[in-house]
């Protein structure tokens, strides 16, 4: 089948989870279907890039992505009915070129990632898959809510209007795409039906190393790894290194073994490396395959308390025999279960306590470990995933014959 796919992104580098997510969908669609992709590109991306999806596509045809925060952009959004999100995407160039594609090629769907870029689809008879990765609105409530106070109004306003445009576009598409059980539940409530297909893990990418080996080594490495542009990792770095790390490591002072807390993330804040001490590496250069990241790793730490999802760390360090500890709201989106493939932990001193025990009894850590990546050899691998996507496409395709 030939799919027409619009994002809002060009998924390479492989940056953030969108570009992993969307980078292996299309990856392994193209191996029974043609896509022609069309979408936007940040200043940082090159042509190198482009020709990197273009191995999995029929034809990338890409636009430059403008800066969002424009006088013009802010100007527009004051005499629209549209939210800046949407403003910042509408791209009349974009649009034109979508129709002269639908009315030069033969499409069997329309294929599009985030609602914010549906304002350029063109009135179209073909069945249309809107894929959403978060409730847009609810991020923008959160950064609301911790904003000046001047600016609040204004920011509560666009919350409405974007509220009400993702609420319109999920109504309007033929079929409505959740990444969670956690988003899917807020969609439910206005468009019946919502289906789910997760994130998902490259199991021949991510592999387990020697567990008999890791187990054996007297120096340990604790990792936390984030994008810290986003709120939940940086609340989250802020409490491991307050409140976690000190306990841990004030523990194993005493014993004959070493640790290290390793931080990675591009840009990490001044105020978060100047809570860094004994042991505590932070690291802004790391590679950008993060497989080569988990192979030195003993325990992932991801104490979420902000957000939801399904969170790529999580999974691709189960993928990888690193043991995993996180809270409740981590593993929400996952459905690991607690002791068997992931440890759950509350507050600061259960966060620390898990690491302790797990790191003082290297049976359990085996069991765990080895149980956590047949999970997600059962459920996340990328070839399940994609089936899923398939099988909403089947039902469109479906419904549309017998029209």
């Amino acid at each position: 089948m030939k799919i027409l796919m619009v994002s809002s992104y060009l998924p390479y580098p492989l940056f953030s989870g969108g570009h992993i997510r969307l980078y292996n969908l299309i990856k392994h669609l193209s191996k029974r279907h043609k896509i022609t992709l069309v979408c936007e590109k940040r200043e940082y991306q090159k042509e190198r890039d482009i020709k990197e999806v273009g191995k999995f596509c029929e034809k990338v045809v890409t636009f430059n992505r403008e800066k969002q925060w424009s006088f013009e952009n802010i100007i527009k959004t004051g005499f629209s009915a549209l939210p800046f999100l949407v403003v910042g995407h509408t791209i009349s160039a974009m649009k034109r070129k979508l129709q002269e594609l639908l009315r030069k090629e033969h499409f069997g769907l329309i294929h599009v990632e985030t609602s914010y870029v549906y304002q350029n689809i063109p009135e179209t008879q073909l069945p249309i898959i809107l894929v959403e990765h978060n409730i847009e609105y609810l991020v923008y409530k959160r950064f609301a809510e911790n904003a000046p106070l001047p600016l609040k109004p204004f920011l509560y306003i666009d919350i409405l209007k974007l509220r009400y445009w993702e609420e319109k576009t999920w109504k309007k598409a033929t079929r409505l795409v959740a990444v969670s059980e956690i988003e899917k539940k807020i969609m439910d409530k206005k468009r019946k039906a919502v289906k789910v297909v997760p994130n998902g893990v490259d199991t021949e990418k991510y592999k387990v190393s020697s567990i008999k080996y890791k187990v054996s080594r007297k120096e340990k490495i604790i990792l936390f790894i984030g994008d810290f542009r986003w709120v939940q990792n940086k609340d989250a770095a802020i409490w491991i290194l307050k409140e976690i790390w000190p306990k841990i490591n004030l523990k194993f002072r005493i014993k004959n073994l070493k640790l290290w807390l390793w931080i990675v993330g591009r840009e990490i804040p001044e105020n978060i490396k100047s809570l860094g001490g004994e042991n505590v590496l932070f690291d802004e250069n790391a590679p950008i395959d993060t497989s080569l990241i988990y192979k030195k790793a003993d325990v992932l730490l991801a104490p979420i308390r902000v957000g939801g999802g399904t969170s790529f760390k999580i999974l691709e360090a189960m993928a990888s025999g690193v043991l995993v500890i996180t809270t409740s709201l981590g593993n929400e989106g996952i459905d690991a279960r607690d002791r068997e493939e992931i440890l759950i932990a509350g507050g600061s001193y259960d966060f620390g306590q898990k690491v302790i025990d797990i790191l003082e009894n290297e049976e359990e850590y085996e069991r765990i470990v080895n149980k956590a990546r047949k999970f997600i050899e059962k459920k996340y691998d990328w070839r399940i995933v994609v089936s899923k996507l398939e099988g909403v496409y089947e039902s469109v395709m479906v419904f549309k014959n017998k029209l």
